[in-house]
Order: structure tokens, then C-alpha cells, then sequence
């Protein structure tokens, strides 16, 4: 007994995670060199390591070999849902991922006995369709026909295209599947499900291509609107589930509809938005919940902490924007509302001004199932892409592109104005190191180790850094340092490290103190964050709270901005200071003692020395023997390292004149160079502030007025809303304006005058003066004149 325990401890079956015992079989025993014998084999890794949530794709087991072909291989997925291995002619373990109703990473264990044991242990890392490359996915020629197919014009053969290598086999079978969310919504039966319908064809020869001229689903299948065309091997029997496949993004199910939406698309149309807009206006009100828009374009780029480029708008790929024509660039909040998992979306004008669907059927709408979806996903409305589709994208078919009741569907969505947006505040550390707090103080902090760069109680919100020396142009140690690794966790989140390789220089990012790759993804959705790895050398974390961190590599160090919402007002501290716009008491230490703004380089050298970090708080990896002799052994803050303060800086003659052409004014620019001697540092430091100075003013506040209405039987010349524009009213042919002619955004918020009449026009009154006053011209003479035959007569 005592021999088996011993033998178990020696091995990682089912302890990948655990670093006690004798061995480890912790994803940083490989640096230190402490890996049990057989962890690779029980703590695995896969290729490819992604894929689409709507699953079909196989991946291998590397490094695990599999000699029993008797056992068959069993996958079992969070526990639950189980799907069929297989082994190859070289004896490697594959795996199919399955369905899922969730994105993010999705833990999985092997069987290799049949389902009797599950020691192997693994983690699938389950994509958004939209955010897979199209290469994974089947494709309709041209999907806008599919998606208007059996409205007026449109008729004949679709076609579907595929990849036929990425599907090992002689023939193939397409089928249809369908999605609904049925239940009481917002009640614990709202259940999410994708059903197999039918099949279109089976045993067609896998060509890569298919076309057919589609036929008009039976009456069963006419409630599923939304759906996806599935291939798969003509060998598995029809809707087999979780076996290997490709799948065509969701789309509007127009080409089955039945042939009363042939007969007459808009009445159909009609009368679904109807019964949408019936059973909408039953709904909780979702939009009281969600965050305004950013008043512009820069805003809503900056403001990266609780906005990102939605995909179906962006203007770094051509502004190709189907449903929001007008607009260049779209963002959608990052975070679901709390209560209801609700979307905001924001649109703009290359102009840089919002554009609303109040002016434009164009502008931007919010969406009561967002499309990223919401943790814990799998049930409505936070099914990601999916709960969109059937609360605010079908619905969009109904009302706007199949039916002209698109003002239906806008009174429901309407789009956000900003007059309660409330920019981020924004701190940023650079070069060797700088500081630029919340609060707009500078300081500058060359001290060794590990730092709070920010807590905040309010949402236990924890930010370290890693300082580290630099390298002078001789090749020697600088007095200076720079920041050579960032780590963050809010709450129980993920903890995300982001550090330089200590050869290569590049950057890497840890998730739980593992290594991630951004070969597959550029997009991971985590635990209490989401991760986008921008470029290669710039990673941006956006947390559940809108906290938001980018950290990108600038010269030989890293450069960190750091943005924070109101809800952070007077709850921070660390070396970003005290955020209550307040920058006289930034340099508070941890006993609450405020130094003066003042203070000597001496002292903001203790202040920087107070705020290392404690070893039972740190967040950062040792995952080598030099992190572990140098950070986690020694003291956090490094007594013995003697930095060179700003006021002791010198410069040769020569220096002193390439640093003034190269940094002017700029003394950061001019500390960097003169501490390291290199002109290329000095001027990484300089990009970084200029950035920072960029960004603050991109986030600078901006007044406005919210949406001003154009006149009854009129219009107005003019969509920007912000102090300072000015609106232009005009009427119709026929009618005339009563009031100004003209309305301008005003300091305070308010218009300068409110929106005119449009009356009936003067030349209408004239007329119709002249007209009575003739025949009351003619009506006088003929009476006088039949007074004067009376008089002649008489």
C-alpha cells in the first residue's frame, strides 16, 4: 500500500495543478526543472488547442501514445458531456470537441479504458463562431442571398463551399440545424437548444462545393428562423452529435421558410415583427441598465477598458459595415449588464460623431442578448452569438430588411446618446520607470523588485509590477530600471501575468501562472476578464468591473496604461496614488501618511520602497530558478540597489545637444537618456508619453446636448449633438418656419433655442386673401348694380 501511494505521488495522474510531493505537476515545474517523470503524458497538451463553440473540430494528445487497441478513448468535457476518441496509424489520441452553449476555456479529461478511469486531463479553449478564422468554417456564397431568399427577385441555386481537406473522407453529408430558446424568459425554464432538422444532401462526393435550388421546409420545421448547415461524414447516421464536422456561421433561415413567405415576404415579415414587437414590449426593460455610448469616435477608442471594436464595423478593416452603413467604426461595451446580459453598441461616423437611430436607421442599437454573450453562458439570453440572433438580429430581418417597419424595431432599440458618459481616468507608467497617477501627478521611481502599482478595495482589485535594471550601451548594469513584468486579479478572476522573455525580449502572457499561446486566438474569454492580445507586442485585459489594462512593450521595457471608472473614485492606493482628483495627495504610504507633492527624490524613493509588494500577496510567476533566487527569496524591494535619482543625472556636452534635439522639453526623454546613455531608449520613453498625452486628450470630458428633434412637416441639417454644433431648420415645400431658424449646443447642456414649427406658409394665405377679396369685390358691384336697376326702375 505504502509502495502505490509512493508510486502515485511520483506521478501526475490526476494531480496536474498540484506542486506538492515529490514531484510537481504544476505548469511551472518545466522552468524549474521539478516535472514528475510522466507529466506530459497525464497533464496535456493539444493541437490544435481552439476552435468554434459550435464543435466538430479533432484535435491530438501530443506526447501521449496509445498502444491498446482494444480500450476505446472516451473525452468527457466538463464533466458531462462525453464524446468519442479515436487513435491514428501512429498511435496518437485524438479528440472531437463538442457543442457548447459557452465560450472560454473549457477543462476536459481522457478515459483510455473505456470510461472506467478519466486521469488525463486537458483544456479545449472553446471560440465565438464569428471570431474563428474562416478557413474552420464552411461558407455561403454570397450569404446576404441565402439570408433574402424568397423575397422579391431573389430566386434560383445557392451554393456552399468548404474546405474538403480539413473533412478526411470519400463523401459527405449537409445538414440543416436549427436554434431556439423556449421557456418563460428570464425564468429557470428558459432553455437554449440547437436541433438537427434534416438533411439537404448525404453521400454527395466531398468536392468542396455544393449547390441546390432550395425547396420550402415542411410545416414542423417552419419555427426555426435562425440556424447553420453542418457537413459531416455521410458514415454518421442523420443529426449524430459531437462527431467531426463543419459548420457555416449561424445565418436568418430565409431559404427554407414556407410558401407563404415566397407568396408575400413583407406580409410575412409584417406580421412576425408584430408578434415581436408584441411579445417584446412584455419584456423587462433592458435598457436602463446599460452604459451610455462615449460622445466620439476617440472616446470610444480609448476607452478600451469597457469598449471594443465590434467585428461587424471596424474601421482597421475597410469600415465594411452591413448593417450600419454611414457609420466607420462600431464598439460594443466589453461586459454584459448585470441583470439582464444585455449589450450596448455604439456607432460612428467618420466625422467621429455618433450616429442614432433617431436621424438614421444606420445608427447604432443596443441588444437584449449581447453578443459576446455573459458568464455563466449555456442558458438565454447568455448564449454568446446566439441569444443575439434571436432577440436582435432576426427581428432586424423582420422589421428592416424584409419588411418597411423598421421604425417598430428602432422605438425598441434605440441608440444611446452620451450626456451621461463619463470618460475613464487614466494612469501610465513608461521608460525608467515614470509614473503619471490617476490624478495627473509625475514621479519618477528606479527602485528593484515587486510594487503595488494599484488596490482598490471596492472591487479587491490588485495591480503589481516587476522592476528590473537596465543594460547602458557598454553592456553594464544601469542605476536606472523599467518594468520587465506586470501581473493583475480582481476578485476571484484569473490571474494575468504580462512579462518580457528573458532572451527573446518579446512579450508573454501567463493565465494562472501557465504560459498562454496567441497562435490560434487573438481573443480569450476568462474568468472575470477578457484577454485580447492587440499586436504582438501589445495586450490589452478588460475586467468584469471596466477596469481595463493595455501593457505593450516600448523600447526594453514595458509600458502600462491602467483606466478606471468612476465606481474607483477615493478607493485607490499603491504608486498610482489616491484617484479623487486630487494630485497633492498621490504620494500617500501605506500607514496613510501623505507626502508632499514636493517631496525630494530621496523621499518619493521610500515612498516607491513602502509600496513593494508582500510575498503572501504577490501575484507573479517564478516559474525559473533566477525569478526564484532574485524575487521570490529576497526581499521584494531591493535595499542594496542604488538608483540614479533625477537631480544626479548628467550629460556630456555632445549628449546633452542629441538629447535636446531629440527629447525638447520632455524630461522623461532626458532622465532616460542621460541614465542609460541610449538615445534609442530616450526615444522610446518619448513615443510613450506622447501616447499618454494622446489618450488624455482623446478622453477629455465633452458636453452634450442629446438629440435634438427636426420640426413636424420639416427637417434639420446637422447630426453632431456636442457644445459648440449648431442644428439648421428648414420646412417643407409649402410651409413656413415660426421661430429660429438655427440651434446651438450651449456650455451647460442645454439647446439655445427649442425645435420650430413648420407652419402653413404665407404665399398659401395670400392666395387664398386674393381669392375671397375678388369674390368680395364681385359680390359689392353685382349688388350695386341691382340697387341701381331697382332705382332706374322705380
Amino acid at each position: 500500500m505504502a509502495a502505490q501511494e509512493r508510486v502515485a505521488q511520483d506521478s501526475c495522474s490526476l494531480r496536474c495543478g498540484d506542486r506538492n510531493g515529490p514531484c510537481s505537476c504544476h505548469p511551472t515545474c518545466s522552468g524549474l526543472g521539478t516535472c514528475c517523470f510522466d507529466f506530459q503524458n497525464f497533464c496535456l497538451e493539444i493541437s490544435p488547442s481552439s476552435g468554434s463553440m459550435m464543435g466538430g473540430k479533432d484535435f491530438v494528445v501530443q506526447h501521449l501514445k496509445w498502444f491498446n487497441s482494444t480500450d476505446g478513448v472516451i473525452c468527457r468535457f466538463k464533466e458531462s458531456i462525453q464524446t468519442l476518441g479515436h487513435v491514428d496509424s501512429l498511435r496518437q489520441v485524438h479528440c472531437i470537441s463538442p457543442l457548447l452553449y459557452e465560450s472560454g476555456r473549457i477543462p476536459f479529461n481522457i478515459s483510455m479504458d473505456n470510461g472506467r478511469s478519466f486521469p488525463y486531463a486537458g483544456t479545449w479553449l472553446a471560440v465565438h463562431p464569428y471570431k474563428v478564422s474562416e478557413t474552420e468554417k464552411s461558407q455561403l456564397v454570397n450569404e446576404t442571398r441565402w439570408q433574402y431568399y424568397g423575397t422579391p427577385g431573389t430566386t434560383g441555386n445557392l451554393s456552399l463551399i468548404w474546405n474538403n481537406s480539413a473533412l478526411p473522407m470519400q463523401a459527405v453529408t449537409i445538414e440543416l440545424w436549427g436554434y431556439e430558446e423556449t421557456g418563460k424568459p428570464y425564468s429557470e425554464n428558459w432553455t437554449a437548444e440547437w436541433s438537427y432538422l434534416y438533411t439537404l444532401a448525404t453521400n454527395i462526393p466531398n468536392s468542396g462545393f455544393f449547390t441546390f435550388t432550395p425547396k420550402s421546409a415542411s410545416p414542423n420545421y417552419q419555427r426555426w428562423k435562425v440556424g447553420a448547415l453542418r457537413i459531416t461524414d455521410s458514415k454518421n447516421y442523420p443529426g449524430e452529435k459531437d462527431v467531426l464536422a463543419l459548420w457555416t456561421n449561424d445565418h436568418a433561415l430565409a431559404w427554407h421558410l414556407g410558401d407563404d413567405f415566397r407568396a408575400d415576404s413583407v406580409a410575412w415579415a409584417r406580421a412576425q415583427c408584430l408578434a415581436w414587437e408584441e411579445l417584446e414590449d412584455q419584456l423587462p426593460n433592458f435598457l436602463k441598465e446599460l452604459p451610455d455610448c462615449p460622445c466620439t469616435l476617440a472616446q470610444a477608442r480609448a476607452d478600451s477598458g469597457r469598449f471594443f471594436t465590434d467585428y461587424g464595423c471596424d474601421i482597421e478593416h475597410g469600415s465594411i459595415c452591413t448593417y450600419h452603413p454611414g457609420a466607420v467604426h462600431c464598439v460594443r461595451s466589453v461586459q454584459a449588464s448585470p441583470q439582464y446580459a444585455s449589450g450596448q453598441q455604439c456607432c460612428y461616423t467618420a466625422a467621429g460623431t455618433q450616429l442614432l437611430t433617431a436621424d438614421s436607421t444606420s445608427g447604432s442599437t443596443p441588444d437584449r442578448g449581447h453578443d459576446w454573450g455573459a458568464p455563466p453562458y449555456r442558458t438565454p439570453p447568455r448564449v454568446p452569438s446566439m441569444s443575439h440572433w434571436l432577440y436582435d438580429v432576426i427581428s432586424f430581418y423582420y422589421c428592416c430588411l424584409w419588411a418597411p417597419e423598421c421604425s417598430r424595431y428602432m422605438q425598441r432599440r434605440p441608440s444611446s446618446d452620451c450626456r451621461n458618459y463619463r470618460p475613464p481616468h487614466l494612469a501610465s507608467i513608461f521608460g525608467d520607470p515614470h509614473f503619471v497617477t490617476f490624478d495627473g501627478t509625475n514621479l519618477t521611481f528606479n527602485g528593484r523588485g515587486e510594487y503595488v502599482l494599484l488596490e482598490a478595495v471596492v472591487t479587491d482589485l490588485r495591480v503589481q509590477a516587476r522592476a528590473q535594471p537596465g543594460t547602458l550601451t557598454n553592456g553594464s548594469q544601469a542605476r536606472g530600471t523599467g518594468l520587465t513584468a506586470v501581473a493583475v486579479q480582481e476578485g476571484d478572476s484569473d490571474v494575468v501575468e504580462v512579462r518580457l522573455a528573458n532572451r527573446s525580449g518579446v512579450l508573454e502572457v501567463l493565465l494562472n501562472q501557465e504560459v498562454l499561446s496567441f497562435a490560434e486566438q487573438s481573443w480569450m474569454d476568462l474568468k472575470g476578464l477578457f484577454l485580447s492580445m492587440v499586436a504582438e507586442d501589445k495586450v490589452s485585459i478588460m475586467l468584469s468591473s471596466g477596469a481595463g489594462l493595455e501593457v505593450s512593450k516600448q523600447g526594453p521595457f514595458l509600458s502600462v496604461d491602467i483606466l478606471l471608472p468612476d465606481k474607483f473614485l477615493t478607493h485607490t492606493h499603491g504608486l498610482l496614488g489616491t484617484l479623487n482628483n486630487d494630485p497633492t495627495d498621490d504620494f500617500t504610504l501605506r500607514s496613510g501618511q501623505v507626502l508632499p507633492p514636493n517631496a525630494s527624490a530621496q523621499e518619493l524613493f521610500q515612498f516607491g520602497a513602502d509600496w513593494a509588494v508582500h510575498n503572501t500577496s504577490s501575484l507573479f510567476t517564478y516559474d525559473s530558478w533566477f525569478l526564484i533566487h532574485n524575487f521570490l527569496y529576497q526581499p521584494k524591494h531591493d535595499p542594496t540597489f542604488e538608483p540614479l535619482f533625477p537631480d544626479k543625472t548628467t550629460l556630456s556636452p555632445s549628449q546633452a545637444d542629441e538629447a535636446a534635439k531629440l527629447c525638447g522639453n520632455d524630461h522623461f526623454c532626458n532622465f532616460d537618456v542621460a541614465a542609460t546613455g541610449n538615445l534609442s531608449v530616450g526615444n522610446a520613453t518619448l513615443v510613450a508619453h506622447q501616447l499618454h498625452q494622446q489618450r488624455i486628450r482623446n478622453l477629455q470630458p465633452v458636453v452634450s446636448c442629446g438629440w435634438l428633434a427636426p420640426p413636424s412637416n420639416g427637417h434639420k441639417e446637422g447630426l453632431r449633438y456636442l457644445v459648440g454644433s449648431t442644428v439648421h431648420f428648414h420646412c417643407d415645400s409649402g410651409f413656413s418656419l415660426t421661430g429660429a431658424e438655427t440651434s446651438t449646443c450651449q456650455a451647460d447642456g442645454t439647446w439655445s433655442t427649442p425645435t420650430p414649427e413648420c407652419q402653413l406658409g404665407r404665399s398659401y394665405t395670400v392666395l387664398l386673401s386674393i381669392i375671397f377679396g375678388g369674390l368680395a369685390v364681385v359680390l359689392l358691384i353685382a349688388i350695386i348694380y341691382v340697387l341701381l336697376r331697382r332705382k332706374g326702375n322705380m
